[in-house]
């Protein structure tokens, strides 16, 4: 087939995930048919560099072998089986004891699951168990942050803090509040706290969250949950006063952390995990997409010995999984790409090499007159965009960090955006000429925008009347 074909097919079967269903329909979708190391292929033939490696996924890049015959070996011999019923598999089994060789050394358990959103559905559910076998079942309410993502199912739009997911999801699962994200671009140079310095601001939105416990009652109070970096949010890394500050509060008042690795964890902000990266101590941390390389799918949370023991030992039956929990293909290949990447030393090239190396030529970006701050770390990475004639933040009405999103993929870039902020987060095994590409297309597409928002005003001045 043509690509006229795969889109009519799309248009008139296919309902696509955070889509504007009506509008695709009418642009018609791209084609998407090959990927090559940090590349996708589309089916004219354009070579594109995915600067987002999927969904924050694609860690390991596109047409690793080793990983498609792993799932070809596993699917020989065992395709599927469950682990309800007293059994299990040896990749499961195998998988798990990996996992927790990686994790920090407190977090000795993991409960399997099917993607990042089924783990925090999990979290849930583990929290308030948790506290009742505590002898304390009032403590259920989770604390998140606002512009949190924690995923699409009702539990995980819950906990996350996007308020346009609340408005069409809604009601939400009761028990759940949120406090302010540490977004200083966003809300500490343009906010009411403008005139607060990024550790300051880092240290009131820590403030923020003792604020939250004490309104709700510390006795009442189950979790906190949040990324080390937001990103979904917009790849919003905190002031290096919040964590330790966070840390403070919640152990003032014994509460339990759980961090959100679904994104940093597996390399991302070059450790295995952003826990290490920001010296975190997490109860329960929910992992999934880089787990794999987002060859299959499958998620999970590790979940930390004081936590694990209890629901072991007082708790019986965990009324709680799912068909594919530690599905044994997904499994076997997730643990290939846990080998590969520990033989090949990803992590810490992405922290003494590569992650270094980006945010050399990230930064240089920042000279750009749209760019109001070029930030990363690891590798992901944000650009904020801004009116260069007032040095503000744009209209939300005039959409140009999506019309700076298709410049891009018309340059050969995946580079997406949140509002108007776009954010990056390329495969972990890019080299520095990659990246340097990466950056020039970037470039390019800022210029073009840059032009296009010229055009407009041009034509906007020549409508109105002498």
């Amino acid at each position: 087939m043509q690509t006229p074909d795969y889109q009519r097919l799309d248009r008139a079967h296919h309902l696509h995930p955070f889509t504007d269903f009506k509008a695709l329909g009418e642009e018609g979708s791209r084609i998407i048919e090959r990927g090559e190391g940090v590349y996708i292929i589309d089916s004219e033939g354009n070579r594109i560099l995915d600067g987002m490696a999927g969904l924050w996924c694609v860690n390991l890049g596109y047409g690793r072998e080793e990983l498609v015959e792993a799932a070809a070996a596993q699917m020989r011999q065992l395709p599927y089986y469950n682990n309800f019923f007293k059994t299990t598999h040896p990749p499961a089994v195998k998988l798990a004891e990996t996992l927790c060789r990686l994790a920090p050394g407190h977090l000795n358990r993991v409960f399997f699951t099917g993607s990042g959103s089924e783990a925090n559905d999990t979290v849930l559910r583990m929290v308030r168990r948790y506290w009742a076998l505590k002898g304390q079942p009032e403590k259920q309410w989770v604390i998140g942050r606002e512009n949190a993502y924690h995923g699409s199912t009702v539990a995980g739009m819950s906990l996350g803090g996007m308020a346009p997911m609340h408005e069409q999801g809604g009601p939400c699962v009761p028990g759940i509040a949120h406090v302010r994200q540490p977004y200083w671009f966003g809300e500490g140079r343009f906010g009411e706290e403008r005139d607060r310095s990024p550790e300051a601001f880092g240290r009131e939105c820590a403030a923020a969250l003792e604020a939250k416990i004490r309104e709700l009652g510390e006795e009442n109070v189950a979790a906190f949950i949040a990324e080390p970096v937001q990103g979904a949010g917009g790849a919003i890394i905190p002031p290096a006063s919040y964590w330790p500050a966070v840390k403070a509060v919640l152990e003032k008042y014994d509460i339990l952390l759980v961090v959100d690795e679904v994104i940093c964890g597996f390399g991302r902000l070059g450790e295995w995990f952003g826990s290490v990266h920001y010296d975190l101590e997490p109860d329960l941390m929910p992992i999934a997409k880089g787990l794999s390389s987002g060859y299959l799918p499958i998620g999970g949370v590790l979940v930390g010995d004081r936590v694990a023991e209890t629901l072991i030992e007082e708790g019986g039956e965990f009324f709680h999984g799912f068909t594919y929990s530690g599905h044994p293909t997904c499994a076997a290949v997730a643990l290939k790409n846990l080998e590969l990447m520990e033989a090949e030393g990803v992590v810490e090239r992405v922290r003494d090499d590569l992650g270094p190396y980006l945010a050399k030529r990230w930064r240089e970006l920042a000279e750009h007159p749209l760019v109001g701050e070029a930030r990363s770390l690891g590798l992901i990475g944000a650009l904020e965009l801004i009116d260069p004639a007032s040095g503000q933040r744009f209209d939300k009405a005039l959409g140009v960090g999506n019309l700076c999103r298709d410049l891009c993929f018309a340059s050969g870039l995946v580079m997406r955006s949140v509002g108007d902020t776009m954010i990056i987060s390329p495969p972990l095994v890019i080299t520095h000429a990659e990246i340097d590409e990466l950056v020039d297309k970037a470039r390019a597409a800022l210029d073009a925008t840059l032009g296009r928002l010229a055009e407009t005003t041009t034509d906007q001045q020549q409508e109105i009347p002498v």
